[in-house]
């Protein structure tokens, strides 16, 4: 039976914390196309508060996600559970993105693991509906170990690629903007500097 909760409860929290991967949901305020992505690396998402949660950002194969939450802001996390008991929890709200160069970064941080090498922004929702449901038809699944490929074939990259990185993650599918260039301060961090 599907429950509304008025915000993440430590119970709820225990179950978040527990999950190996988690959904977002974004789409474009008028038109253009949904967007699902699929999260891994357990190290990644983080509860500030009952209504605040936050998850690294790491470079993949687009931005859609980061120019979906620029165009409108509306965001929805899903948690699923393949273990033991039935769960789906799915955290509705707004969310917007934390760069290295920007204000509140350094706070954030460090809910992070640090062994990711291709992080390239802080995503922070703010949480307006919690609510679960049954999750009777996900199928049992064991997990067998996170993988680290993406990590490292970040690693591995070069300084000098990261700036054509950044440019193919400019624009949405749609043309929506979604990163922006390093900030041009020298003294500033950069996404180049935080990804080593």
């Amino acid at each position: 039976m599907a429950k509304l909760y008025d915000a993440i409860d430590q119970r709820l929290r225990d179950f978040i914390e527990a999950q190996p991967m988690f959904f977002v949901a974004t789409a474009p305020r008028d038109g253009g196309h949904v967007n699902v992505s699929p999260k891994g690396y357990q190290d990644t998402f983080a509860v500030i508060d009952e209504r605040t949660v936050a998850y690294l950002d790491l470079y993949g194969s687009g931005a859609e996600t980061i120019a979906h939450l620029r165009d409108d802001g509306r965001v929805t996390v899903m948690f699923c559970s393949f273990a033991r008991q039935p769960k789906i929890l799915r955290l509705y709200g707004t969310g917007r993105v934390v760069r290295p160069d920007a204000d509140g970064w350094d706070a954030l941080i460090g809910r992070f693991g640090d062994g990711h090498a291709g992080t390239r922004a802080i995503v922070v929702i703010d949480v307006e509906r919690v609510a679960d449901s049954c999750g009777y038809s996900v199928p049992f699944m064991e997990l067998v170990g996170e993988r680290p490929l993406l990590d490292d074939q970040h690693r591995r990259r070069p300084a000098e690629q990261w700036p054509l990185r950044v440019r193919r993650n400019a624009e949405s599918i749609d043309g929506l903007p979604a990163l922006e260039p390093d900030h041009p301060d020298p003294g500033q961090r950069t996404m180049r500097s935080v990804n080593g």
